[in-house]
């Protein structure tokens, strides 16, 4: 008995130090599970540079940036964003203290990516966490100025596609704003718009003179995702139905 009593704290110590590892181990996958959601919001096939990858993921919670390795999600291997998370877990067995631990993680992001893919343990860089200015904002499209100035036809009368396009010169747009005009069974069809990223809805304006009615309009969004041709010279001479 007395031999049992002797050991008794030596095999608690044993047990707790098994636990406090325990714990250690729990926090770190808890940090890594920050670092798996951090890859699982930046996962898909669109183009991005590094440093759209490295903003997008400094803007997520409890997640600091160190490191941005590449040029563009579709050059060579990809992106590497190296994130600092960090995570906790609960040693219940000694005294219930909360163990928080700091891990570093390489997330890959390519189109080769996997979904939830693991992200890679590695050691933390030294330096503070990067920062990022933020976005340029895109060219306001000018609705009231074109709808102001685009000239008015009578009924009956020619529409005169030079003058459209003397008018769409007039405005001094920005450099990023793409200009097309066509003439088509007597009207001229106008489009406006800033380069789209290929998977979200385009930015563009429309316009259409005719005998008798000059209008402007924003096509729906459904019409401006790619492929749906919402953002065409054609669909400013024969609009499409808007979606129900």
């Amino acid at each position: 008995m007395r031999r049992l009593l002797l050991l008794a704290p030596l095999l608690l110590f044993t047990a707790g130090c098994g636990v406090v590892q325990s714990s250690q181990d729990e926090a770190t996958d808890a940090a890594r599970e920050v670092a798996r959601k951090v890859g699982e919001r930046l996962y898909g096939q669109r183009p991005r540079t590094g440093e759209e990858v490295g903003r997008s993921a400094s803007g997520m919670d409890g997640v600091e940036v160190l490191r941005v390795i590449g040029t563009s999600t579709h050059d060579g291997d990809g992106v590497d964003v190296v994130v600092r998370t960090s995570g906790s877990a609960y040693n219940g067995w000694l005294d219930a203290e909360e163990v928080t631990v700091r891990r570093c993680f390489a997330v890959r992001v390519s189109p080769k990516s996997e979904w939830r893919e693991d992200p890679r343990d590695v050691a933390c860089p030294d330096g503070p966490a990067l920062t990022f200015a933020p976005p340029p904002e895109p060219p306001r499209l000018p609705y009231e100025e074109l709808r102001a100035r685009l000239p008015r036809v009578p009924e009956g009368g020619r529409v005169d596609e030079a003058e459209v396009r003397r008018t769409l010169a007039a405005l001094d747009l920005h450099p990023a704003i793409r200009t097309e005009v066509k003439a088509g069974s007597g009207r001229v069809g106008v489009v406006l718009s800033v380069k789209g990223n290929g998977f979200d809805a385009q930015d563009c304006l429309l316009a259409r003179v005719g005998p008798g009615a000059t209008e402007v309009w924003v096509p729906p969004r459904i019409q401006r995702m790619p492929g749906e041709g919402g953002c065409t010279v054609g669909n400013a001479l024969d609009p499409k139905p808007s979606p129900h």
